[in-house]
C-alpha cells in the first residue's frame, strides 16, 4: 500500500536561477522525482543544461566586481538577513528536504536552525578578514599579505543533506567575497532550489548566487568552465575523481569533502548503555546515509558480548516509519538502486562469514512500495572484509571485537578513509591518547553529534578528501593569498 504523497504544492517550479531570472524550463532533459517513501512520482521538471550553466557563470562574473569591491558590512548584513529568512521559512525548507530525500521530519526540523547558525557565524567573519604586515629585513621596504576572494566558486553538493551542505559552502564563500554557482542535487533538489530564491528575497545582488538543477553534465560543465575559479565538491570519492580529472584541464583548485568509514571505539570503561545508543546512531541517522556516520563499531573483547546483546535490544525498538510523522526515527533510502545495492552488500557480508544479528531484508507490508531497509547489525566482522573497508551508505553496522588500545587504533585506521572517529571511554588519558592517533579529520569523544559546529573545521584525511569547511579554516578555503613587497629605497 505504501504511504501517501505529501503536499507537493510547495515544490518550486524553476530549475535554475540565473542572475535575476528564474527558469521554469531549463535546457536539459526532462526528469521525474521519485518520493522515496512510496516510490511514486512527485513532480516532473525540465532540468538545467550546459547552456544554463554558461549563463549562470556569466551572471556570476558580471556580479563579481561589485560584490567583491562592496563593503564587508554589506556582506555581513545580507548574510544576517538570510539567516533570519531561513528561520522564517524553516517549516517550508524542512518539508522540502523530507519530500526530496525522505529525511524524517523529526530530523529535518533541526536543519534550518543549524543553517542559520552557520550563516550568522560567517556573517561575523565578513568584516574581519585581515592581512598581515611582514618584517622586510632585506632593505627599506614595506611587505604585506592580503587575502582575496577567488572570484566565482562552483559548488556541487549531495542529496543526503542538501540544505546543510549548501550552507557549509555558501556561507564562507559569500562572506569571503566570492560569487557562487551551485548545483542542486537532482535526486533531492527542492530545498536548495527554495534556498537559492531566498537570497534574492533578502536583497543579494543578482548574480551573486546562481543555482542550476541538473545531472552529471551540469556538474561537469561547472567544473570545466573557464569562468569558475574554484570548485567545492561534496559527495562520493568516485565522482570526485572525475571532478579532479576535469579540473586538471584548467588546473582549477578543488576542495573535496568525501565519504567515510568512521570507526566507533568502545572501551571497557565506557558508559556502555550510552555507547550502544550512540554506536547505533551511525546506521540510524538518515538511514545511515551520512558521510561522517559511525558505521564500524569496535568493542573491547571483555564487554563485547554484553554490547551485542544491548545493541540488539535497542535495535528492536527502532522502527521504520512515514517520514512525515514527527515520531519517525528511520525513513527510507534514497532510491530503488540504492536499496538493491545495499541488499547486495548484506548478502556478501553473510557470505564472508559475518554474523547477522538483526535486519538484513527489505521491509515489506506498508513499506513495500518505498525504499526501506531496517536497521541491520552484523557482529564478528573481519576488519579486512568488504563490509569493514567500503562505505555502505545505508543502515548497516559492522561490529568487531578488539583486545587493547593498539589493536583498536590499528583497526580504526585500517581503511582508505579518514573522515570521522568516535571514542567512548571515561578515562581522560586514554581518550586524548587515542584521539591523537586517529587518522581522521574529526574525532568525537563520548558523543556522536558534536563535531559539526559552525566554528569547527570539518574535513577528511586520506580518501575522505582535503580542505576544510567550518571555522576560520573554512573561510580561508575561499580566500587566496597575495604577497606585496614595496621597495622604499
Amino acid at each position: 500500500m505504501g504511504f501517501n504523497l505529501p503536499d507537493t504544492s510547495i515544490i518550486p517550479r524553476y530549475t535554475a536561477i540565473v542572475g535575476d531570472t528564474r527558469l521554469e524550463r531549463g535546457g536539459g532533459s526532462g526528469w521525474a522525482h521519485i518520493y522515496p517513501a512510496n516510490g511514486k512520482v512527485t513532480t516532473e521538471l525540465q532540468l538545467a543544461g550546459v547552456a544554463d550553466v554558461e549563463a549562470a557563470v556569466a551572471a556570476a562574473r558580471a556580479a563579481l566586481p561589485g560584490w567583491r569591491a562592496g563593503s564587508s558590512e554589506i556582506r555581513r548584513d545580507l548574510l544576517l538577513k538570510l539567516a533570519d529568512a531561513i528561520e522564517a521559512t524553516a517549516a517550508e525548507l524542512a518539508a522540502l528536504d523530507t519530500l526530496g530525500n525522505g529525511y524524517p521530519a523529526m530530523m529535518a526540523a533541526y536543519t534550518p536552525g543549524v543553517m542559520a547558525q552557520r550563516f550568522r557565524y560567517y556573517a561575523g567573519w565578513a568584516d574581519k578578514i585581515r592581512g598581515e604586515t611582514l618584517d622586510a629585513w632585506n632593505g627599506p621596504a614595506h611587505s604585506y599579505v592580503n587575502y582575496e576572494p577567488y572570484g566565482v566558486v562552483g559548488a556541487i553538493i549531495p542529496w543526503n543533506g542538501p540544505l546543510f551542505a549548501a550552507a557549509m559552502v555558501l556561507a564562507p564563500a559569500l562572506a569571503a567575497g566570492n560569487c557562487v554557482v551551485i548545483k542542486a542535487p537532482e535526486l533531492a533538489p527542492f530545498s536548495v532550489m527554495r534556498l537559492a530564491q531566498l537570497f534574492a528575497e533578502v536583497g543579494f545582488p543578482p548574480g551573486v548566487v546562481n543555482m542550476v538543477c541538473g545531472g552529471a553534465d551540469v556538474g561537469e560543465a561547472i567544473v570545466a568552465s573557464s569562468g569558475v575559479d574554484k570548485v567545492q565538491f561534496v559527495g562520493s570519492g568516485n565522482t570526485a575523481k572525475r571532478v579532479l580529472q576535469t579540473a586538471a584541464q584548467t588546473l582549477k583548485p578543488c576542495g573535496l569533502e568525501l565519504g567515510g568509514k568512521s570507526a566507533v571505539l568502545v572501551f571497557d570503561d565506557a558508559n556502555l548503555q550510552e555507547a550502544a545508543k550512540l554506536g547505533l546512531s551511525g546506521a540510524v541517522s538518515v538511514s545511515g546515509q551520512g558521510c561522517v556516520n559511525g558505521t564500524r563499531v569496535l568493542v573491547q573483547r571483555s564487554i563485547y558480548d554484553q554490547f551485542i546483546a544491548m545493541a540488539q535490544v535497542m535495535a528492536g525498538h527502532i522502527s521504520l516509519g512515514d517520514p512525515l510523522l514527527p515520531t519517525t526515527v528511520m525513513g527510507p533510502l534514497i532510491s530503488a538502486q540504492s536499496l538493491a545495492r545495499i541488499e547486495g552488500i548484506v548478502a556478501r557480508a553473510q557470505a564472508e562469514g559475518a554474523r547477522l544479528v538483526c535486519g538484513g531484508e527489505r521491509a515489506g507490508g506498508d513499506f513495500a512500495d518505498g525504499f526501506y531497509m531496517p536497521l541491520t547489525l552484523f557482529a564478528d566482522v573481519d576488519p579486512n572484509s568488504a563490509l569493514s573497508q567500503h562505505e555502505v551508505f545505508g543502515p548497516v553496522l559492522a561490529i568487531t571485537p578488539f583486545d587493547d588500545e593498539d589493536e583498536a587504533i590499528a583497526i580504526a585506521n585500517g581503511t582508505d578513509y579518514g573522515l570521522g572517529a568516535y571514542i567512548h571511554s571515561q578515562n581522560l588519558r586514554r581518550a586524548h591518547t587515542v584521539a591523537a592517533q586517529m587518522q581522521a579529520g574529526t574525532v568525537q569523544v563520548n558523543t556522536a553529534g558534536g563535531g559539526m559546529q559552525p566554528y569547527a573545521p570539518f574535513g577528511g584525511y586520506k580518501q575522505s578528501g582535503y580542505g576544510r569547511l567550518g571555522g576560520e579554516q573554512g573561510l580561508l578555503e575561499f580566500l587566496q593569498v597575495k604577497s606585496v613587497w614595496m621597495n622604499l629605497a
